[in-house]
């Protein structure tokens, strides 16, 4: 079967995922963005300029694997190119990496996902052979990934850290229509939420089933770990799975002590790898996203991007600025975490306030809700409250749209007053499967949504412009030049200052071929170039 291409901002350091493509040259000396993928012992160099590797080409070789034994497994690509042998050199490499991934055998992808992850990043745009010519690279670079999906049925994963670089692949991808295996139904959707998204009229709700793709536990997989720690008796134990969630939670915080319990929960759900699903999630253009998971993973793959969320209710709101709810509380507040019967009936009392939030977002946008099974009793609660409050006062429509991972026609019948319930596949599909094509709608949805201006001012990406494009990037290269420069942000000048910086003004002002892209820190879509280096032996 096929595999998918996605197109995501994120770290790739950080992204689950089964196998990672790492740039480096000759002299096997990599950025130091990429030291979290490397085994210690590995590690023979290092400062700021880069990590040297421990090991050796054999003859003409362009592919190592890393050998390690972690939970991915890392291969170093040769696309520092000295000779200028140019794309094609490069688009080759690629071609070798990715035969070298799917001779490796892999018995279970990451996280019981349906098929293999590849993650890369665009490869020699940063201190190899395609530094400067990031459209160039990106638009010849997506069709060699698709042929390998195609061929060997894995997912690739082409990670960029960038905003111009994610405008431009995700401008690339529209143009060219094609590349998403998915039912005219969904794609359809993807094009009326996509719309919502870049019209502000979105907001995202998160789900367990998002985080579960990170390997953190669902609700009822919560429960019996906590079970497992609680040393109760095997008949009690028993007992907890026929009583409700809620109560089943209590007796467990009352055996366990409710500062063990907070210590597990601050524990198991602190920071680490985040789902391809929190990348694509957090890449949306929405600025308003709710969840009842206590994990960090959404607001860790958005900062990765640049984009800064306040967590509320821990955080100040600050105008302009997107922000996540925690509807049941944050690992890194652990006593405020809702469990318990108890702390579920508090959300309708003294969590009023927070609850009131999701209200208004169901009364003036639509609300996306990704991983989500709708039996959580606060959201039920919440629905028939902005249900009665609308009744009678305007058309019923839905407030939102639930994407299932399989179809239940009763459970979309009970909710029809409240939201359309969409399903990514019928019954018989299994849940692995169904949850990859709702990561492959999310990437749809992504692409249809991203602003198509992001590169505009960025030099390097002036050779995908066309000929207005080019006399309108002119014209405000010439506004930016006027600018006086220290422009407080509060004055006319300053707002201007920012729309610019939003169309990619000053991206690749500074940006050497044989350094890391200014924009990003640790930017893991570049490798070294410096000529010293490049004539050392490995290690």
């Amino acid at each position: 079967m096929s595999g998918h291409v996605f197109v995501v901002g994120a770290d790739l350091t950080r992204l689950s995922c089964d196998d990672v493509l790492v740039p480096t040259g000759r002299s096997l000396r990599v950025a130091a963005s990429w030291r979290d993928l490397l085994p210690a012992d590995l590690v023979s160099d290092e400062d700021e300029q880069g990590v040297c590797v421990d090991l050796a080409w054999s003859g003409d070789e362009r592919v190592l694997p890393v050998p390690g034994g972690g939970p991915r497994q890392v291969w170093l690509l040769d696309t520092v190119d000295d000779d200028g042998r140019g794309l094609d050199w490069l688009l080759d490499g690629a071609r070798e990496a990715l035969a070298a991934v799917a001779a490796r055998e892999v018995a279970q992808p990451v996280h019981g996902r349906a098929r293999r992850l590849v993650g890369l990043p665009a490869l020699g745009t940063g201190w190899g052979g395609a530094a400067g010519r990031r459209g160039d690279l990106i638009r010849q670079l997506l069709p060699v990934l698709r042929e390998a999906a195609d061929e060997h049925g894995f997912d690739v994963a082409l990670v960029l850290r960038g905003s111009s670089d994610l405008a431009a692949a995700q401008r690339i991808r529209r143009g060219e229509g094609t590349g998403w295996d998915l039912p005219e139904p969904l794609c359809v959707l993807a094009e009326q939420l996509g719309e919502r998204a870049r019209r502000g009229q979105l907001a995202l709700f998160i789900g367990a089933g998002v985080s579960a793709a990170a390997g953190l536990p669902t609700w009822e997989q919560l429960l019996g770990e906590l079970a497992g720690h609680s040393g109760l008796g095997e008949d009690l134990r028993e007992g907890l799975s026929r009583l409700p969630p809620q109560d089943a939670a209590a007796l467990l915080a009352r055996e366990l002590g409710r500062e063990r319990l907070e210590e597990f929960v601050q524990d198991r759900f602190g920071p680490g790898p985040y789902a391809l699903a929190h990348a694509l999630i957090a890449d949306l253009p929405v600025q308003e996203f709710v969840t009842t998971n206590y994990d960090p993973l959404v607001e860790l793959a958005a900062a990765d991007i640049g984009r800064d969320l306040s967590v509320l209710p821990y955080d100040e709101a600050r105008p302009g600025r997107p922000w996540l709810l925690k509807l049941h509380g944050d690992a890194a507040h652990p006593d405020s975490v809702v469990l318990t019967r108890e702390e579920y009936l508090q959300l309708g009392d003294s969590r009023a306030a927070l609850a009131g939030v999701l209200h208004s977002l169901l009364l003036t946008r639509h609300v996306l809700f990704v991983g989500t099974s709708m039996l959580d009793d606060d959201l039920i609660r919440i629905a028939h409250q902005v249900r009665s409050a609308v009744q009678g006062s305007r058309e019923s429509r839905p407030s939102g749209t639930v994407l299932a991972l399989q179809e239940d026609v009763a459970r979309s019948r009970l909710w029809e007053q409240d939201v359309e319930t969409v399903a990514m596949a019928s019954g018989d599909t299994s849940p692995a499967e169904a949850a990859r094509r709702l990561e492959v709608l999310l990437d749809l949805i992504g692409c249809l949504s991203t602003p198509p201006t992001g590169y505009l001012l960025d030099p390097a990406y002036r050779g995908m412009l066309d000929a207005d494009e080019r006399g309108l990037a002119e014209a405000l290269q010439e506004v930016a030049a006027r600018l006086p420069e220290g422009t407080a942000t509060t004055s006319a000048a300053g707002e201007v200052a920012a729309l610019l910086r939003r169309l990619g003004h000053g991206r690749s002002a500074g940006r050497r071929d044989d350094r890391p892209d200014a924009e990003a820190p640790a930017d893991t879509a570049t490798e070294p170039r410096d000529d010293r280096l490049q004539s050392q032996r490995p290690g």
